[in-house]
């Protein structure tokens, strides 16, 4: 099959990560995977095998640049030897065959890594989805996961995350996050979605949280120990600490 330059935009363009998701930033660990989009740009719908040796060149330097910006270690390294060889057989068998396969190569191991993620985080739909990718192993399975199916599913498992914390904000009587999460979910979008998990959830806490530790303050029958306790962790307003007073340090005061 030959390619023209316009195949060899597509291919680029389908070849490069359009959108990973970061797992949850607050309360279940930390973990962030990101990726650089890129295209290769072409003018004209030439062939592959019609193109000048200049051309050739310039289509490989482009998903060289790509590549690097990527961290793709193995398209970095299958253009750096066709450009190191420099024959036109050599170009064009990597933009016609070797592109692609190297790019599944680095697609393994960014699913890989994705799925390690996952599994600590008991993502379930995620790890279904990046196991059916790895499975399949065929480039457009892997890629296919990367651009659409990854950010799918993390949707999936952040909508389990979100309800199991509306639940518990529902007991708690926690309103600010219970309008949050209702928020989020009412929205139901992938970035709504995450956007609650990685900084909504610990902002509407710590509003919670604060309320909180101001009816402690308000109650007569506080003691002194206590009241000077919920005081310096209002100063210090941090989320972090606010959660650290109601879950310890009031303990700590009247032990």
């Amino acid at each position: 099959m030959r390619l023209t330059r316009a195949a060899l935009t597509v291919a680029a363009t389908a070849l490069t990560p359009a959108l990973l998701l970061s797992a949850p930033a607050f309360a279940e660990g930390t973990a962030t995977t990101a990726a650089v989009a890129t295209t290769v740009t072409t003018a004209s719908d030439v062939p592959v095998g019609d193109m000048s040796d200049d051309d050739l060149r310039v289509a490989v330097l482009r998903i060289l640049d790509a590549a690097q910006q990527n961290n793709d270690k193995a398209v970095v390294r299958a253009a750096n030897a066709a450009l190191d060889d420099g024959s036109p057989e050599a170009l064009r068998a990597f933009l016609e065959t070797g592109y692609r396969q190297a790019q599944a190569e680095d697609d393994r191991v960014a699913i890989a890594r994705i799925l390690g993620v996952a599994q600590q985080n008991n993502d379930k739909a995620v790890v279904r989805a990046a196991n059916a990718a790895l499975d399949d192993g065929s480039p457009e399975a892997l890629r296919a996961f990367l651009e659409t199916g990854y950010r799918q599913a993390q949707a999936e498992d952040d909508r389990v995350a979100i309800a199991r914390i509306l639940g518990v904000a529902q007991q708690n009587n926690d309103k600010a996050v219970v309008r949050a999460a209702n928020a989020a979910l009412d929205d139901g979008s992938p970035e709504a979605l995450r956007a609650f998990l990685e900084t909504g959830y610990r902002q509407a806490q710590a509003e919670d949280d604060r309320v909180a530790i101001a009816r402690i303050l308000a109650d007569p029958a506080t003691s002194p120990a206590l009241r000077a306790a919920a005081e310096k962790a209002l100063d210090d307003g941090t989320p972090e600490a606010l959660r650290y007073f109601l879950e310890h340090g009031r303990y700590e005061v009247d032990a």
